[in-house]
């Protein structure tokens, strides 16, 4: 073969090279203690050992921010998991069916700081039907609550579960829960709707998870299950 017609050595030529050859730095060891490059942290020159030990640092600082935040949500889960079993703890402590829905708001106002909430049910028993909790509510928002699979949270669109509430037109972002018997995701008919509301726009948003809020729809739907008949 003509010389000019050899075709150059790549670095990815060098590098399989390399890889292949895993004693080649072994006789080379000397090698490595001259081998300058540029570091990321100026033009200066380093060494090809100080240049991996920069990158080791950098890679422990990404693993330990990472490990904090793993903490962080760690901590934040315990607390929030810890809050709700209060609140389970006070609503099966409440015996007087009439007394349900109130406690049950109050009691989510009062563990999750949460400024306004209301309760509505449908459907109730007759010795219930006559109660706030059981009134005011129209066919459009039964339907809307029966539609919901999971927890709507976001920016307050003018909702008229938002209205239920004691100050509606505070209320900047809201979370509505729909009520239903067993899952929350089924596509079961709703017999009720859990409002949260907030001034703040970000209390509640599109992007936040709602694992907690559709275990405590769950178990507020298994506990008002007793007003119905």
């Amino acid at each position: 073969m003509n010389a000019n017609t050899i075709p150059p050595i790549t670095e990815d030529d060098i590098a399989h090279y390399l890889v292949n050859t895993p004693d080649f730095f072994a006789r080379q060891a000397e090698l490595l203690a001259s081998v300058q490059i540029t570091s990321p942290h100026g033009q200066r020159a380093v060494s090809l050992q100080e240049r991996q030990a920069e990158m080791l640092r950098e890679k422990i600082k990404v693993l330990e921010s990472r490990l904090m935040d793993m903490l962080r949500h760690g901590n934040e889960n315990v607390i929030i998991a810890d809050k709700m079993h209060r609140w389970v703890r006070d609503v099966l402590l409440t015996i007087d069916p009439l007394a349900l829905p109130q406690r049950m708001a109050e009691e989510l106002k009062a563990q999750f700081l949460v400024p306004q909430v209301a309760i509505r049910v449908w459907g109730v028993a007759e010795a219930f039907a006559n109660q706030p909790f059981a009134l005011g509510v129209s066919d459009d928002a039964r339907s809307f609550a029966s539609s919901l699979t999971a927890p709507y949270v976001g920016v307050n669109s003018g909702f008229e579960a938002v209205g239920w509430l004691e100050e509606p037109s505070v209320v900047m972002s809201a979370a509505l829960v729909p009520l239903r018997p067993g899952a929350l995701h089924s596509t079961a008919p709703a017999f009720g709707l859990l409002v949260l509301g907030s001034p703040d726009p970000q209390r509640f948003h599109s992007g936040m998870g709602t694992d907690f809020l559709e275990r405590i729809g769950e178990l507020a739907s298994a506990a008002l299950m007793r007003l119905r008949p």
